[in-house]
């Protein structure tokens, strides 16, 4: 199918047309048969968009060969997140940032402040979804169990779900969708078909990149941004490591011009023990990022070419000699182990400081 028939069939719909490389993959699930998928792959190639659109062509009431119809009362509900026969399985965290409403009794506690909003999927939410899919349907012939990100159910919650995952009562469908598959249980991955989320071609990422951050400007209500440069947008999908959601995220948040130079300048910085360049960053973004620079100076060193980096902008840190082979592998081991544990630092300031200084070390020696 081509660009311009994807946005023509998606045309009639409230949402923004599917992604070329996401809508070849929808229209191939919807001709499979399985009552349970899992979507895995990297983060940033769409697992959640794909899930989404694959659910609502499930409960659409005139669906086609290319996904849901748009305009029927189904695919309405699902819009604007009201649909009875969808339940969507996910962290409080991220229901929230995405408009998904939670039980009476959890929205209750966060209300009056008793808990913060859990990451995980909590047990009690798996259970919910349970009882869901013993309800009878409300509207059409379908109930679907949206369970993302799937690595987030820890084995209590993932238990919890497995014997509904394997003989699911009536019309019950499951859609798991995941970027990091090999962090479940391998009883729920041997109960679902897999489908591996395409990686886009670059050229066609890039260019979905420039189109919607151009029509995200045109429809944003205030003055129009200039528009971005090709080459700043490439320099955000080749640190993205091709991934184009990412790099989406990332122009979205901070000028596409300045996250390019922010980027670029990270080597040098970083050699020179710079804390200022990582201190709008979470952690977790501090450490991906420094994940990646130790990556592409251990590439050069080794005679491979860098993945996120210019080599000229890797050369500007370590000088033409390079970085000390044994300095890098140590770095690259502590990282490691510093990424299984980010999301809960003691003191995300001190923390950085210590990421930014044995970058520094790691960077400087010979």
């Amino acid at each position: 199918m081509s660009d311009t028939e994807t946005v023509d069939s998606a045309a009639v719909s409230n949402n923004p047309p599917l992604a070329p490389w996401l809508q070849t993959q929808l229209e191939s699930l919807l001709v499979q048969r399985g009552h349970a998928w899992l979507l895995s792959g990297p983060s940033g190639l769409g697992q959640f968009e794909l899930a989404l659109a694959l659910a609502r062509a499930w409960l659409c009431e005139e669906p086609t060969p290319q996904g849901a119809c748009g305009h029927c009362g189904s695919c309405h509900a699902v819009d604007v997140h009201t649909h009875a026969d969808l339940c969507m399985l996910m962290p409080e965290t991220l229901s929230l940032a995405l408009g998904w409403p939670l039980d009476e009794k959890t929205q209750d506690e966060l209300d009056s402040k008793k808990r913060k909003p859990s990451k995980e999927i909590k047990v009690d939410a798996a259970r919910e979804a349970v009882s869901f899919t013993q309800f009878t349907r409300s509207r059409g012939t379908t109930k679907v169990v949206l369970v993302f990100p799937a690595e987030r159910m820890n084995n209590v919650t993932a238990n919890t779900l497995l014997k509904t995952l394997e003989e699911p009562p009536g019309a019950v469908k499951f859609i798991l969708a995941t970027d990091a598959a090999h962090q479940l249980l391998p009883t729920i991955r041997s109960r679902c078909l897999g489908h591996t989320m395409v990686w886009p071609d670059f050229e066609l990422a890039l260019g979905w990149l420039q189109r919607e951050i151009s029509q995200a400007g045109e429809g944003g209500g205030k003055k129009a941004a200039p528009a971005p440069k090709p080459a700043d947008l490439q320099t955000l999908l080749v640190a993205s490591g091709g991934r184009p959601a990412d790099a989406l995220a990332w122009a979205q948040d901070a000028p596409p011009g300045e996250a390019a130079q922010h980027w670029q300048a990270l080597p040098k910085a970083m050699a020179r023990g710079d804390v200022s360049a990582l201190s709008d960053w979470a952690p977790a973004q501090a450490v991906d990022a420094l994940q990646k620079l130790c990556h592409d100076v251990l590439a050069v060193r080794m005679g491979a070419a860098p993945r996120f980096f210019s080599a000229a902008d890797l050369s500007a840190a370590t000088g033409k000699a390079g970085a000390g082979l044994y300095a890098l592998a140590s770095w690259s081991r502590e990282l490691a182990a510093i990424a299984r544990t980010v999301e809960h630092p003691y003191n995300p300031g001190l923390m950085l400081e210590s990421l930014v200084s044995r970058a520094r070390l790691a960077l400087n020696a010979k």
